[in-house]
């Protein structure tokens, strides 16, 4: 589905475009803007896209939640929508309820584990969790002695440290000690933890590869108002360089993540095709947004450089989501054991598959 076709992710779009300027953003030191935009959002629920109706959501398929994170990454969102979404998803997976109110997902990272306990409660310590301190609930992927379950939990059971990213986004430490959930289900069977963080990967995915859209509209914009020397600095070619390479990371980071987000749209299950498709848009993404954004900013020069710019809102987040659901260095390493694992013989068809 193209996104023109996308009535979710044009809702998505105008509501975006009229409650998140990112200037008036930018002017907003006391973050008022942050209640009438999540209160729109909300009342369309979007938040909540991958909910099925039963289960208190919008049900949404997810092609078209996708579209949404793509056009948040557009406007380089600094609200838990992202999360929520993700959130309501995991949730939905064992059949839970969501909760209205913003809402974050534990662990966020490849090697935090959560335990469950024996007398059905949850222990272990989960960092760099986003937004976990402005969330009402935190949806939890927990391992026990009968396998993996997912649990709804009240995020004031907790004790949260917070944190911070690159964007001065919210990145915290939440630690479970003995805390009863809301409820608690066990996990479909084959789901893992590996699968909520291809799915996390996908989702940051999508929106460093919207960032990079406005990165490079921003960039082009910027390079034909400039003036030096008596011309556009558009008119240089050094510029003209830059802007190529930028237009080219652009394009390689939203065919990476379109192409992760269709295949696991149309998967039934986090197979081995998702895994290199996810995997890829996470480590390329990744690599997009560090050279995107250091060519952004060589291209403003010192303005770029200022909060006063709009450009910091879209770095700074692009290279922050690098990190969250397994940096690249990690989903590097674990595609090449994948692939070492199904020996050479089988590495061309797999790649030719995609």
């Amino acid at each position: 589905m193209v996104e023109s076709e996308n009535i979710v992710a044009e809702t998505a779009e105008k509501i975006f475009s009229d409650l998140a300027d990112a200037q008036t953003i930018n002017r907003d030191k006391k973050g008022e803007w942050k209640a009438p935009l999540w209160q729109a959002l909300a009342e369309n629920g979007l938040p909540l896209s991958w909910v099925p109706e039963d289960c208190g959501g919008s049900g949404a398929s997810l092609a078209e939640g996708f579209g949404v994170l793509s056009a948040a990454g557009r406007f380089a969102i600094a609200v838990p929508l992202a999360e929520t979404m993700l959130a309501g998803w995991l949730l939905a997976q064992a059949k839970i309820t969501s909760p209205e109110g913003a809402m974050t997902v534990a662990p966020a990272s490849p090697k935090d584990r959560i335990a469950l306990n024996a007398d059905g409660t949850l222990s272990g310590r989960a960092r760099g969790v986003p937004f976990a301190k402005d969330s009402k609930h935190i949806a939890v992927l927990a391992h026990g002695a009968g396998g993996v379950s997912i649990a709804l939990v009240d995020a004031t059971q907790c004790r949260i440290e917070a944190g911070l990213n690159l964007a001065s986004d919210g990145s915290d430490t939440v630690t479970f000690a003995n805390v009863a959930p809301v409820a608690i289900k066990p996990a479909p069977k084959g789901f893992d933890q590996t699968s909520l963080m291809l799915m996390g990967a996908v989702v940051r995915s999508l929106q460093i590869a919207g960032a990079m859209e406005s990165m490079l509209d921003i960039s082009v914009r910027y390079s034909n108002e400039r003036v030096a020397f008596e011309k556009k600095i558009s008119k240089f070619q050094a510029v003209q360089h830059n802007l190529a390479r930028l237009a080219g990371e652009t394009a390689a980071a939203m065919t990476a993540a379109s192409s992760a987000a269709d295949t696991i749209a149309n998967a039934k299950s986090f197979d081995d095709a998702v895994f290199l498709e996810a995997t890829a848009a996470k480590i390329r993404c990744a690599e997009a947004a560090e050279k995107g954004a250091a060519i952004a900013h060589q291209v403003h020069g010192a303005i770029g450089y200022t909060l006063e710019h709009i450009l910091h809102r879209y770095t700074m987040r692009a290279l922050a989501w690098r990190d969250d659901f397994g940096h690249e260095s990690y989903w590097a390493v674990e595609l090449g054991k994948r692939v070492a694992a199904r020996g050479a013989d089988d590495l061309w068809p797999l790649v030719a598959s995609r």
